[in-house]
């Protein structure tokens, strides 16, 4: 295995997600939206815990289907806060919930992807960071995309939120230079939902 971005640590399951998720241009709808939900319910806690409870995730929250979440009520967070397997907060229940109504409405208009993509012209923004200790927490464009995305309804997506979310889905390549990754990710630039 080559060189890898140094976040990756020793953990199998963090060099799998490393390895083929992370940076990896995703322009479905519904995976975007699962990925945001996701970034949220990290807030506070360590990524590592997220991608062990993932699987989790997906089955408490029917597959992250919001169409269906859109339509849950207090019966369905009362059963969530009952579930081991997943984070049990409250507030980020909830809000996943109004998410789902959001996102409704941004896909229904112009469709989540677009409305996320068009941030960066469709193309995913590339850096060419020497370590990670030069990969910033949160951008003037992650600002701006949390902001609008609150004035949609999101909760849970403030700026460093975002950035990581950004980060996780390719709409930036935070890969340092020296990682096996990054020129396979910058590759894919030239992919994208149209093609």
């Amino acid at each position: 295995m080559g060189n890898s971005c140094d976040w990756v640590g020793e953990g199998g399951i963090y060099i799998s997600y490393h390895d083929t998720e992370w940076g990896v241009p995703e322009y479905d709808s519904r995976a975007l939206w699962e990925k945001l939900i996701l970034d949220g319910f990290q807030a506070g806690l360590s990524w590592i815990t997220i991608l062990k409870k993932r699987e989790d995730f997906r089955q408490a929250f029917e597959g992250f289907d919001p169409n269906v979440i859109a339509n849950w009520g207090e019966a369905e967070v009362e059963r969530l806060l009952g579930n081991a397997g997943i984070v049990r907060h409250r507030g980020k229940i909830e809000a996943t919930i109004g998410n789902a109504k959001a996102w409704q409405v941004i896909e229904a208009r112009q469709g989540f992807d677009n409305f996320l993509w068009d941030y960066v012209d469709g193309k995913p923004l590339q850096n060419r960071f020497q370590s990670t200790a030069e990969v910033p927490a949160q951008t003037a464009l992650s600002v701006q995309i949390s902001k609008d995305l609150k004035k949609e309804g999101f909760k849970f997506c403030g700026p460093t939120i975002v950035y990581a979310f950004m980060q996780a889905v390719g709409m930036v390549n935070d890969h340092v230079v020296d990682c096996e990754c990054h020129d396979r990710v910058a590759a894919m630039v030239n992919l994208n939902k149209a093609g």
